[in-house]
């Protein structure tokens, strides 16, 4: 369903690894925008009761049942935008500005 990049991954796990996040996991959210597009959110949540849950390149993730076929297919990655600035990116073939990524793309 979500594929996690090995450098997305990396820095999920650096991230995660911090005092207090033993129970947490990534929870993603996604929701449209006016022109069609998503807004991508993620950040480190509890499991709720209803929640699915996804492994991806050893990173657990959790997103609601509605969200579930809207973040279908999507590639997380984090690549470095501009000169020292590091971003996470979302790749999804459900956002209305979704490009393919190049065939050379390897997650």
């Amino acid at each position: 369903m979500i594929t996690v990049t090995d450098a997305a991954a990396e820095q999920i796990k650096a991230t995660s690894s911090g005092e207090g996040m033993e129970n947490l996991v990534l929870r993603l959210s996604a929701r449209h925008k006016s022109d069609g597009s998503l807004d991508y959110l993620m950040g480190f949540d509890e499991p709720k009761e209803n929640d699915l849950k996804f492994l991806g390149n050893g990173v657990d993730m959790i997103v609601t049942e509605d969200e579930e076929d809207v973040l279908a297919g999507t590639i997380i990655d984090f690549v470095e935008m501009t000169k020292g600035q590091f971003n996470f990116i979302f790749s999804n073939p459900s956002d209305a500005n979704y490009t393919p990524p190049p065939k050379s793309f390897k997650a």
